[in-house]
């Protein structure tokens, strides 16, 4: 049976991690198309697959399978899940991977993995992308019902932090960086809603009052905010590193001010 199967984790390319996990699926189900998302998440960097899974899903068509394996807790007493939410599936570690799908999908439903006759032969501690969560996956590409794998489960791992940024009482939006890319754009949580004409941003002491519609609208080199492709508010700087020159990192704070401030230093 054909079916899109995606993958996305931390891996790397270097060794044969990828091209096993790839086997494992080719193995049950020889007609999947499998899609790689990306194998350069940061090692353990459970938030950056979160984003990542968050930006890609909704590009992909209804009954895709993706496969999330950004796993520091494998071979632990931690869950193998699946998420069904958007008409897709996702499979992979109960340890958050799936909050931003949780939070932009309020009526999806998470199965409880446990019908051991789904996954490789004598699983590997150490190797779950291979031996649980891609059989697992290549299952569902073939017809298996969540339901056939395991219990429906209510409360799911979820990372600490929302997706949603905090308004406060006079009107400011509390907001945080939640990725930064290869280039060192800063994504924040903010949406289009919560943007009014002539806002600011408070960064790091660092006040950034220019929005601009495409990276090289303006000559300048300091940091400016643009609409990114993901749909969050993102701060960069033309020919260099947003978050180098704010020096910032995830999860660093952004005050989202409705009005143009006189506070802080102007970038």
């Amino acid at each position: 049976m054909k079916a899109v199967i995606t993958l996305l984790t931390d891996f790397g390319t270097a060794d044969y991690f990828v091209g096993a996990v790839k086997g494992a699926i080719l193995s049950v189900n020889p007609q999947a198309v499998i899609v790689d998302l990306t194998h350069e998440i940061p090692p353990q960097d459970v938030a950056a697959g979160a984003f990542t899974l968050l930006a890609a899903y909704k590009t992909f068509p209804a009954e895709t399978i993706h496969v999330g394996v950004v796993d520091p807790g494998v071979g632990s007493t931690r869950r193998a899940i699946i998420v069904r939410a958007n008409k897709q599936f996702f499979v992979g570690p109960d340890n958050g991977l799936f909050t931003y799908i949780y939070d932009r999908e309020p009526a999806h439903k998470v199965f409880h993995v446990t019908a051991r006759k789904c996954f490789r032969p004598d699983p590997s501690s150490t190797f779950h992308g291979r031996d649980i969560f891609a059989p697992v996956a290549a299952a569902l590409s073939n017809g298996v019902k969540p339901r056939e794998f395991g219990p429906r489960i209510n409360e799911a791992v979820r990372l600490r932090v929302s997706l949603e940024p905090e308004v406060l009482k006079n009107g400011d939006v509390r907001a945080r960086i939640i990725h930064i890319d290869r280039f060192g754009n800063c994504v924040t949580n903010i949406t289009r809603d919560l943007v009014k004409p002539n806002a600011t941003l408070l960064i790091n002491r660092k006040t950034i009052h220019e929005f601009r519609n495409f990276y090289g609208e303006d000559s300048s080199d300091s940091p400016f905010a643009i609409w990114g492709s993901a749909g969050f508010l993102e701060i960069s700087v033309k020919g260099g590193s947003a978050a180098k020159t704010l020096n910032v990192s995830t999860g660093a704070t952004i005050l989202l001010k409705p009005q143009k401030s006189t506070k802080g230093t102007k970038s």
